[in-house]
């Protein structure tokens, strides 16, 4: 039976929960990863040096490497309302464009670039970067893919395992409505999310089993540890994964939102689904069937918001609107609470109008003879719809 006595004792250094998280539970930081770009060609750019070498002070701090040269993450800081965050990643992107434009670059994002192919892309030369290279040979040099992650402060490491395991349920409705990449080496790929099959030649992906407790969840990954496996605890790069370091759970599902203004819905639902899960919100039907979530993850990245996701309650599929209709009314007295009404009631409209079937709209409106002109065509709008 899990408990929520102190757990601190007798764990790795590592695993210590920050206490700062108690202080401001449920707080929310918002890192999102966005494309480089030549606006001649609209390929992409891996100038990821330059960039960071000439960024002005307001998003100088908040700006870092990812493993490919042409892309960059941004970083909001902690914040206690959603608004907030959502606000500064938008005041982030302004600032990034207006640096970008004496260097001849430009920014977009997207799940993935919708033309790029490995041959053209570069590993960042950063350290870290680096290692994920020597670590993964040439998997990394696989096209980039680009997502949108949620930090939310939990007070204690018990309740963001309780957050966690409610959240392995509801993860493929959040890709499904952030699903925001058909396009895939200059074609389209049928899917709804590109990304997560491309990003999912990486180990350590994909949705994370149930754990016991905490002390279960240290002792899984302090054995890749010790045993040399991988550096340090972020090299795990599941769907959702304890951040100890910050005292969050981070949701790491979702695409990247090519419109500022989507960013908004998403991160008020990942705060409400972990603060309902984190407070005993209902053991999730699908918690002991690993395969219906495997499915149900399988799904919303080909369908995205025409999915019809397994429901174990009563043993059939159902359209994922419905279920996600029940996870907003579950949410609602949570959003009431924290703050982010306004950005919550959002959702339907972004479900009306996903990303995916945004840019596959957008795709077919531009003029041009061949598939090339139009994806440049579509990823030159991506980059007008970016700040």
């Amino acid at each position: 039976m899990r408990t929520d006595a102190p757990t601190s004792v007798s764990l790795p250094d590592w695993a210590a929960w920050s206490p700062h998280a108690a202080a401001a539970p449920f707080s929310v930081g918002v890192e999102e990863e966005a494309m480089l770009l030549d606006p001649v060609t609209w390929a992409p750019a891996s100038r990821i040096e330059d960039v960071l070498a000439s960024l002005s002070a307001p998003v100088a701090g908040l700006a870092s490497a990812e493993t490919h040269g042409s892309a960059i993450e941004l970083a909001t800081r902690p914040h206690r309302e959603v608004a907030a965050a959502v606000d500064e990643l938008a005041a982030l992107r302004e600032r990034l464009q207006a640096d970008l434009r004496p260097l001849g670059l430009a920014a977009a994002a997207a799940g993935t670039h919708p033309f790029a192919t490995w041959p053209d892309i570069e590993i960042s030369p950063g350290a870290r970067q680096q290692s994920v290279y020597d670590s993964m040979r040439e998997l990394a040099r696989r096209e980039p893919t680009f997502a949108l992650h949620v930090h939310v402060a939990v007070p204690g490491p018990e309740e963001a395992l309780r957050a966690l395991d409610a959240l392995r349920e509801d993860l493929p409705v959040l890709l499904a409505l952030s699903a925001n990449s058909p396009f895939w080496q200059g074609r389209d790929s049928g899917l709804a999310s590109a990304r997560i099959p491309v990003f999912g030649a990486f180990p350590r992906v994909g949705v994370p089993r149930r754990f016991a407790d905490y002390r279960s969840y240290v002792a899984a990954i302090d054995v890749l540890l010790r045993c040399g496996a991988i550096p340090e605890p972020t090299f795990l790069w599941w769907d959702v994964r304890l951040q100890p370091r910050l005292g969050t759970i981070e949701v790491r599902i979702m695409d990247a939102q090519t419109r500022a203004s989507d960013n908004a819905p998403l991160v008020a639902l990942v705060q409400c689904l972990v603060r309902r899960g984190a407070r005993g919100g209902g053991r999730p039907r699908a918690a002991d069937a690993p395969e219906v979530i495997d499915e149900n993850r399988f799904l919303a990245t080909r369908d995205g918001m025409r999915a019809e996701l397994i429901d174990l309650g009563v043993e059939r599929r159902r359209p994922v609107r419905d279920l996600l209709a029940e996870l907003l009314d579950a949410c609602a007295p949570h959003a009431a609470d924290l703050g982010c009404t306004a950005a919550l009631d959002a959702v339907p409209a972004l479900a009306d109008a996903p990303g995916a079937e945004r840019q596959r709209s957008i795709a077919a409106a531009q003029p041009g003879e061949t598939a090339a002109e139009r994806l440049a065509g579509l990823t030159a709008a991506l980059h007008a719809e970016f700040a």
